[in-house]
């Protein structure tokens, strides 16, 4: 009954009906016009933007060929160790002398390159085909160093050439120094085993820690070259680390993948 009343009241007054009606506050069309800007943009930006991703694996700092593990061609007794760590060696150079029943045997280097480790003492007792020493397949001490990072097979098809490369180095400090640049140099579209892994860094034992998640795909990284840098490569920070790098450092490698749509459009 009050709404009747409040009704024929407003009819009694028809004095008021050519008021203008008032369908939005202003603040009410600002809102409107910020949404109706911010669903355009987001549409203009599904159909032209797109997402970049990365992917993040364990790497080392290599030189370009990698390493070989040297084996001894006979079974006997270490009787002298003619290399040192570290030596840079030619090929067909001597690394142990061997006491076999048929007499004196020298290991010898296959290839150029330099003593990483050696497995083998004097006086101690090898089997033929044992290992005895990790050889770096480098002839010259300017050799570029590459990181080789190990990513999961999944992820190979999407790194695309030239993909930009960050490397996280275990020996130098990140909060300071930032991280080392880089640019994929090749991918190996074949999933490497642990043996193949171990064959190439001379180290069995990563081998095994790269393969714990399954066989990983190779990426060869070429490293960013700087003359403004103690280490001779480009760093996110200015000077990067004051001392140079050296092969066989572990990292973590982030390398950028090929950009993803964000909106995959279907056509009939």
């Amino acid at each position: 009954m009050q709404f009747r009343q409040q009704a024929l009241a407003k009819l009694q007054s028809p004095e008021e009906l050519d008021l203008p009606v008032r369908f939005a506050r202003p603040q009410g069309w600002l809102v409107l016009s910020v949404t109706v800007v911010v669903l355009a943009a987001a549409s203009v930006w599904a159909v032209t933007g797109s997402v970049t991703s990365t992917v993040s694996a364990p790497a080392v700092l290599t030189h370009g060929e990698g390493s070989y593990i040297l084996q001894s061609p006979a079974a006997g007794q270490v009787t002298a160790v003619l290399a040192k760590e570290g030596e840079r060696l030619p090929a067909d150079s001597p690394v142990l002398r061997v006491r076999t029943a048929e007499g004196d045997a020298v290991v010898r280097t296959v290839a150029a390159g330099r003593i990483t480790a050696l497995a083998a003492t004097i006086g101690q007792i090898i089997a033929t085909g044992a290992n005895v020493a990790a050889v770096e397949k480098v002839a010259d001490a300017d050799d570029p160093l590459y990181a080789t990072v190990y990513v999961p097979a999944e992820n190979a098809a999407s790194i695309p050439e030239d993909a930009a490369v960050d490397l996280t180095v275990q020996t130098v400090p990140s909060q300071e120094y930032g991280v080392l640049r880089g640019h994929v140099k090749s991918v190996d579209r074949t999933a490497q085993s642990a043996q193949q892994i171990a064959a190439f860094l001379g180290d069995s034992q990563l081998g095994g820690q790269f393969t714990k998640e399954g066989r990983p795909v190779a990426v060869l990284v070429r490293l960013d070259r700087s003359a403004a840098t103690k280490s001779g490569y480009k760093w996110s920070s200015a000077d990067g680390p004051p001392f140079a790098l050296t092969s066989m450092t572990m990292a973590t490698g982030s390398i950028r993948l090929t950009d993803q749509r964000p909106v995959d459009w279907l056509l009939p």
